[in-house]
């Protein structure tokens, strides 16, 4: 049990690494259209079943916490 729960963090961690990258990438290139697919891929995830029955973590809240970091 314990290497499933690690394994589901891995992809969620994954996903905020990704989450962050795309946002640092539009922050300096708002046109990128890498960064910008990516960003909505990652969106996608976090509202998708697969991740809600990987974590109680509410994606809005999730999303709404790295956009502020990445203002900052």
């Amino acid at each position: 049990m314990k290497r499933y729960r690690e394994l589901i963090n891995a992809v969620i961690l994954q996903a905020v690494k990704d989450y962050r990258l795309s946002l640092r990438i539009l922050k300096q290139q708002p046109d990128s259209r890498p960064a910008a697919a990516m960003k909505a891929d990652v969106e996608e995830f976090f509202h998708s079943d697969w991740y809600s029955m990987m974590t109680k973590i509410d994606p809005d809240y999730l999303i709404d916490r790295l956009r502020k970091e990445a203002e900052e």
